[in-house]
């Protein structure tokens, strides 16, 4: 991973040629890396997927959401994280969530190249020291940690840099229209990654590419 902050930008498609349309448009305009949400894909089929992933090599964070941490994949968890075992050899990063069954979990860690162990709260943020907890749990398990949590109010926002301030190799990000300003300014507080969107974002106050681009573009020469 760089030193300096990436723009990453999630592919949420149906079906891989949309999947490359949008991967190349994104690249196009700027973004570092790709994030392939592979539970968006109506045909979740490892090969084919495998060859999308090579053709973007070296630019792929392998993704497979289950609905309970904002993803659509419908089937069970050992053929979500399979789907992400067969895969992970074509992917710069494998994200899997810190709360997928242990067993399954340490597969997942085995077969990839390197790995973002992330979790989501979808309802509110916990507290720093809760926090600080829970990215302890991701690094000691993979590469890079992430976070993201749910502000109620301003305070809450803050507390996404409170920890970042403490930890590295961590993304830590405040969701939805308060937190939206987070996903760059994290930066300045250390977050390696930050996530933005070409048009609708697959996440709750994502920005678009080019807001992004331009925040970090302006931070680079600080």
């Amino acid at each position: 991973m760089s030193d300096k902050p990436l723009i990453c930008v999630p592919i949420f498609k149906e079906d891989l040629d949309k999947a490359s349309e949008t991967a190349d448009k994104a690249l196009k305009l700027g973004a570092d890396i790709l994030e392939l949400r592979i539970d968006a894909l109506k045909k979740q089929d490892c090969d084919k997927i495998g060859r999308f992933m090579d053709t973007y090599q070296g630019k792929i964070i392998a993704t497979n959401r289950k609905k309970s941490e904002g993803g659509l994949f419908k089937g069970s968890e050992a053929e979500r994280t399979d789907i992400l075992r067969e895969v992970a050899d074509f992917a710069l990063f494998v994200d899997i969530e810190l709360l997928t069954e242990k067993k399954y979990l340490r597969k997942v860690i085995k077969a990839s190249n390197s790995s973002i162990v992330s979790f989501h709260d979808f309802n509110k943020t916990p507290g720093v020291t809760e926090l600080l907890e829970i990215v302890k749990q991701e690094k000691n398990i993979g590469d890079m940690a992430k976070f993201a949590v749910m502000p109620q109010n301003m305070q809450d926002t803050l507390t996404v840099f409170q920890v970042l301030l403490q930890v590295k190799d961590t993304i830590g990000i405040s969701m939805g229209e308060l937190g939206s300003y987070t996903r760059v300014t994290a930066a300045l507080f250390g977050s390696p990654l930050t996530f933005a969107s070409l048009d609708e974002g697959s996440a709750p106050g994502q920005l678009d590419i080019g807001s992004t681009k331009l925040f970090l573009e302006k931070f680079r020469k600080w």
